[in-house]
């Protein structure tokens, strides 16, 4: 991403807003700006497409186009009473697809809201899943981030199993206060094959990867060279992340509870619920 391209989606998030029920809106005013609209009328026609286009999709005008009165202050002891509105994330997503296609900031706010909305699909997907779900999701994405971080430890001199080994343990005694591997495998009872991230509910997992993923990132960010280095940036990260659960009142990732089943157990028996329905399947011929 270029730095305009940067500045530009730092715009987007500059001038969004959060209710106190922790809804995100954007003033239309504000937003009218950013997209370098310089009068307000030709704006209101884009808004007008917006809604026709929200309309058409099967919506209410009223959840993403909420219109809220300003006074504003237009010259010495004067003001003037202007119409704004609070837009949604997919109201401002429907302003941009119908907005000046030749204007680049149009085209950046596109990509901007189509992957915010993006975000808030999944979001809202996951929220609806059930705990047994939840976990299997986010294991799934550890899985992947493991295999990123092993990738970029490897390239910051962590090169064998034995030093691998002592790199993970190092991110787990930063995020778990001090306990080792092999401390957490007792404290969840554990027997010797089975694995720690397969008994970890939805919250302890989110832990981890947040930790996973923040390492990766820090590791390619300061280039770091040495295995050492590695274990210590790796154990910092983990400390860090115990600290923000510590800070918003969180429960230590130790303390939390173990689960009943392990993810292995959950993946059987969703596999057994696939076949069971593919068996009662009828063949229309």
């Amino acid at each position: 991403m270029s730095n305009l391209h940067a500045e530009e989606y730092k715009s987007f998030e500059e001038i969004k807003k959060t209710k106190e029920n922790g809804i995100e809106y954007w003033s239309a005013r504000e937003l009218s700006e950013v997209l370098q609209y310089k009068k307000w009328e030709n704006f209101a026609k884009v808004i007008d497409r917006a809604k026709l286009a929200c309309i058409n999709s099967g919506f209410e005008i009223t959840d993403h186009f909420p219109e809220v009165r300003k006074m504003v202050e237009i010259g010495s002891n004067t003001v003037r009473d202007l119409l704004d509105y609070e837009l949604s994330r997919y109201a401002c997503y429907l302003i941009v697809q119908n907005g000046d296609p030749r204007k680049e900031v149009i085209a950046l706010g596109q990509t901007y809201f189509a992957i915010q909305t993006r975000r808030q699909e999944v979001a809202d997907y996951f929220n609806q899943l059930d705990e047994d779900n939840k976990r299997l999701v986010i294991r799934g994405d550890i899985k992947q981030w493991n295999q990123m971080l092993l990738e970029v430890a490897h390239n910051s001199g962590v090169i064998t199993n034995q030093e691998y080994a002592e790199f993970q343990n190092a991110g787990y005694m930063g995020l778990y206060g001090g306990l080792t591997v092999e401390d957490i495998h007792t404290k969840k009872n554990l027997k010797e094959n089975e694995k720690i991230l397969d008994f970890m509910g939805s919250e302890e997992l989110a832990a981890n990867l947040f930790r996973i993923t923040q390492t990766e990132a820090k590791l390619k960010r300061e280039n770091v060279k040495t295995k050492q280095k590695a274990n210590q940036t790796h154990y910092t990260v983990g400390t860090t992340v115990r600290k923000a659960i510590k800070d918003i009142g969180g429960t230590m990732p130790e303390d939390l509870p173990k689960p009943e089943k392990s993810i292995k157990q959950i993946e059987k028996e969703q596999l057994k619920k696939l076949k069971d329905k593919a068996t009662k399947l009828m063949l229309d011929e």
